[in-house]
């Protein structure tokens, strides 16, 4: 079943030039959308590909009224691309109504009698829920998510595949030579709104929870260390991973395969760019960069090589500085 733009528009808002009665059958990018699909331009670059599009309408920008309007059908808001993650909810809540008799727990779960799981809430084939975990109203675990004991989910979060919440932390202490085990002995608190990827691990804190704030977006793959705390509305890339005790501030941004060290703390803001590693704490919001570039492997590691020389160059510098201000004292 599709939707009409005259729905679309009535749902969403916008200034809708053409048919309201035009019927919409799908999603699709501006250089392969056909003739009953809907699509965006969120970027003035991609702008040639709206002039050749085939699309019924197009999702853009006032700025790009006339452009659009030349072309055909159109939906014009300020904020296209936020306008189109909009319309993919709707879409999806149009298209996949569930069935009223479906089960909110699958019958394969294994939920312990001592957790609570809100009414609401969806728990996907082969979940496990142990003993005193909550999980709120309206969250939905995909299939195979474990959550452990005493760990708590907030409302509206999405857990995909594979995610396991309240894990051990990497506890041990060492003793003659080997290793002996730190029970961790808090949980996981996972406030509301929170998005967790395939095969993510939080791992339970070690006497105080490991917390994850509202609003907080995780890809897949990533690893969040014991005791962790992660800030409101941040957000993780895939195969990011962070040490125990580190506390990640609000509205902050980590790319794919970054580092952050233990306990460090990194304020409000901090964008950190992809594979970097953070070795320091971060006082001051901005955008963090910290690997070496890459280049072609002889060149690089005759670059490796000079980088261990710095400390020495450095003391010859300030040898030879040392001396031209002996030079050219009277």
């Amino acid at each position: 079943m599709g939707l009409n733009l005259g729905l679309i528009v009535s749902a969403l808002g916008g200034e809708l030039h053409g048919d309201p009665a035009q019927e919409i059958t799908g999603i699709a990018p501006l250089e392969t959308a056909t003739v009953g699909q809907l699509s965006f331009l969120s970027h003035p670059k991609y702008q040639q590909q709206l002039t050749h599009s085939q699309a019924a309408c197009v999702i853009v920008s006032t700025q790009l009224r006339a452009e659009a309007m030349a072309r055909g059908p159109c939906i014009l808001t300020d904020e296209p691309y936020l306008y189109f993650a909009r319309l993919t909810q709707l879409w999806k809540k149009t298209q996949h109504i569930r069935h009223k008799n479906q089960p909110n727990i699958h019958p394969s779960a294994v939920v312990d009698p001592e957790a609570h799981v809100h009414h609401s809430a969806r728990i996907g084939a082969l979940c496990v829920v142990e003993r005193g975990a909550r999980i709120g109203a309206d969250t939905e675990l995909k299939p195979r998510v474990t959550v452990a004991e005493n760990c708590v989910l907030g409302m509206r979060c999405l857990v995909h595949s594979g995610v396991v919440i309240g894990s051990d932390g990497f506890g041990f202490a060492p003793h003659d030579g080997a290793w002996e085990k730190i029970e961790q002995l808090g949980a996981v608190r996972i406030g509301d709104d929170v998005e967790i990827g395939a095969n993510t691990c939080i791992d339970r804190g070690a006497l105080d929870d490991t917390v994850i704030e509202d609003g907080v977006k995780l890809d897949n793959l990533i690893q969040i260390g014991h005791n962790v705390r992660v800030g409101k509305h941040t957000a993780m890339a895939g195969c990011a991973g962070v040490a125990g005790s580190a506390t990640i501030g609000a509205h902050c941004t980590i790319g794919g395969g970054a580092v952050v060290l233990g306990h460090l703390t990194i304020s409000d803001g901090v964008h950190i760019s992809a594979s970097s590693v953070v070795t320091r704490s971060i006082a001051q919001p901005g955008h963090y960069t910290g690997f070496f570039p890459l280049d072609d492997n002889a060149r690089w590691e005759k670059n490796a090589a000079s980088l261990k020389q710095l400390a020495s160059l450095r003391e010859r510098i300030r040898s030879l500085e040392n001396k031209l201000k002996t030079l050219d004292s009277p």
